[in-house]
């Protein structure tokens, strides 16, 4: 059975018709739903209204652009999953869309199996969330995880449960993707992992892109937990190896 016999909906944002019906019949094939959307402002409504599964969201649209949809979504702390699409290689665009809460990124021509794959894995991962995120990672071995479904480290508490970050009593906000790779930090620390080992666990899909997407994600999530994102006391860079998290 393949990742799309649940009927996700799937809103394909793209002004160029060809394209956008060519991405809807296979999505289709494939057994999502989808919807066609060409500009930003109905996107933005749409999306609201009708809440899809996941967004394909072109960068270049009429009048607006996609990064702008994406920005009013996440003010608004909308958290469907977004892949952003683009004929455009500057890697500003790419850092742009991650850092507004993007979930991943293709670059126009891309391969239909490769997009495919990417949304299988995202839908997933985002139904794994819902259903068996938090019971499959209470390990009593987790030296990060307390009581219940809380993980606490330096000044920091993540709620698995209600995906909800706090400093103290001051709430953070984090993108999908972020909340993803904080979790699998905090439930595996002090191991030294690579940047491909991180795309493969957290993004579930091998990219072929530039493993520069999870130095992006690590540096937002400094910016956002550490006292001092220069110097981090718990997100460790281990030279040319990746990183490791460090709770105490």
């Amino acid at each position: 059975m393949n990742d799309g016999a649940q009927g996700g909906l799937v809103a394909i944002v793209e002004d160029d018709a060809a394209i956008a019906e060519g991405l809807a019949l296979n999505l289709e094939l494939q057994g999502y739903r989808a919807i066609v959307i060409g500009d930003a402002e109905t996107a933005r409504a749409r999306i609201v209204n009708e809440s899809p599964d996941l967004v394909l969201l072109d960068i270049s649209l009429p009048k607006q652009s996609g990064l702008w949809v994406l920005e009013r979504l996440r003010e608004v702390s909308n958290l469907v999953p977004v892949i952003v699409l683009s004929a455009r290689q500057d890697e500003y665009d790419k850092v742009a869309a991650l850092r507004l809460g993007a979930d991943d990124y293709v670059t126009k021509p891309f391969a239909l199996a490769e997009l495919l794959a990417r949304v299988a894995a995202v839908l997933r991962r985002a139904r794994l969330t819902v259903k068996d995120g938090p019971s499959a990672i209470s390990s009593p071995e987790d030296p990060a995880a307390e009581s219940g479904l809380v993980l606490r480290f330096g000044d920091i508490a993540v709620d698995l449960d209600t995906r909800t970050v706090l400093r103290g009593a001051q709430p953070i906000d984090l993108t999908h993707l972020e909340f993803e790779l904080l979790r699998f930090f905090c439930v595996s620390p002090r191991r030294v992992y690579s940047r491909e080992q991180l795309l493969r666990e957290v993004w579930g899909v091998k990219h072929s892109g530039s493993v520069r997407t999870v130095d992006n994600f690590v540096a937002q999530l400094r910016g956002k937990l550490e006292r001092d994102p220069e110097c981090p006391h718990h997100l460790i860079t281990v030279r040319g190896s990746g990183y490791r998290f460090v709770a105490d």
